[in-house]
């Protein structure tokens, strides 16, 4: 979907202590109507019960601004029923207090209750996966408190091209590549919610600009000690102008269609209905069914088992294939235990007890 622009001659900056936040939020609101939003979240939103609490994830950055901006506005009868979660990654010194700071003041002025969570890493030098799980703990961890299943993120459309080229560069399949998805259902109910998939970032920056909304810059983001920031900064500007048109554009409509086919192929393996509730995997249900269907019904089979946490990328190949042929096999997961097919079977079998002990300790030691 193309959106026009939004013109705005005078930029905007980060503090949180000027007047009027519920006044520009009105502002951003009318740039950007509920039309702008993406329309499987829009769609959620609506049907969402009334009494239902909603978390926000909100960094002070422009895109998280616009998002709890548009919730608070668009939304006016949850005003009271949104929480606003802040982490503090502590890996930027003064700015990251700044950060909370900003976040802090702008909810007080619009009256939603936040919550603010730290992080205390033992090195400045931590990858960016470390940093997403730390925050994605800090989240679960507030939303089981308070029983919320939502959580609004501000990905906007730029995002989904930055982490299709990341995937790619790693070997990710449809699921993966299918990422980040408007709305994605997770574990126990809980659901994350991308309404703003359909804006480009310089939308989203010129909208606020024009309302006069206030937001956080990170400065870290145009260096390039982050794989996201390279992808950002060199990679996807010199595709673009390789492939001489909107390459962002296209990347969002492959991420659509990509989606399409790995719901297509979690439908056709959900009928199937291949692993049991004991956690088994009936093989023979998989005879003559195409790879991709055994594949994921080995990764959930996989996902049952607590033990089955060594197995590398050619493991899992050697299992797959190894499930089609649907014959007698006992392959290591790890220092816990064996995949093995037993006639129609797949199941999980514990090594002696003591023995994945003693082989921790020995790799330890080593």
């Amino acid at each position: 979907m193309n959106h026009p622009v939004v013109r705005a001659p005078t930029p905007s900056s980060g503090s949180a202590s000027n007047p009027g936040w519920r006044e520009r939020a009105a502002a951003l609101a009318r740039l950007l109507p509920p039309g702008f939003f993406h329309p499987a979240t829009l769609a959620w939103a609506n049907a969402s019960p009334p009494r239902e609490r909603w978390a926000v994830a909100f960094s002070g950055g422009a895109d998280s601004v616009a998002l709890l901006l548009l919730l608070w506005s668009h939304w006016r009868a949850r005003r009271n029923r949104l929480v606003v979660l802040h982490f503090d990654h502590r890996l930027r010194g003064p700015a990251s207090r700044a950060d909370a700071v900003f976040c802090r003041r702008a909810c007080g002025a619009l009256g939603v209750e936040f919550a603010a969570g730290t992080w205390a890493p033992e090195s400045r030098n931590v990858s960016e996966a470390e940093a997403r799980a730390a925050r994605f703990d800090f989240f679960d961890r507030q939303m089981r408190a308070r029983r919320i299943r939502a959580l609004w993120m501000g990905h906007q459309r730029d995002d989904v091209a930055e982490t299709l080229l990341m995937r790619l560069a790693r070997g990710s399949g449809a699921g993966g590549l299918a990422a980040p998805r408007p709305v994605q259902a997770g574990p126990q109910g809980r659901i994350h919610l991308r309404p703003l998939l359909d804006l480009r970032k310089n939308e989203i920056t010129q909208a606020l600009r024009a309302a006069g909304v206030p937001w956080r810059e990170d400065a870290t983001n145009a260096g390039a000690g982050y794989f996201r920031n390279r992808i950002r900064n060199t990679v996807i500007p010199a595709w673009s102008r390789a492939a001489g048109r909107d390459a962002i554009a296209g990347a969002a409509r492959t991420r659509e269609l990509l989606e399409e086919d790995d719901s297509a192929l979690e439908s056709m393996t959900d009928r199937l209905k291949p692993v049991t509730p004991a956690g088994k995997l009936d093989v023979r249900r998989l005879a003559g069914q195409p790879r991709a269907i055994a594949r994921r019904a080995l990764h959930r089979w996989l996902l049952r088992q607590p033990g089955a946490c060594g197995l590398s990328r050619q493991g899992f190949e050697a299992l797959l294939a190894a499930v089609q042929r649907g014959r007698p096999t006992r392959q290591s997961l790890g220092t816990d235990g064996f995949a093995r097919i037993r006639g129609k079977w797949l199941v999980f079998e514990r090594r002696p007890a003591g023995v994945g002990m003693v082989r921790r300790a020995i790799r330890g030691a080593g």
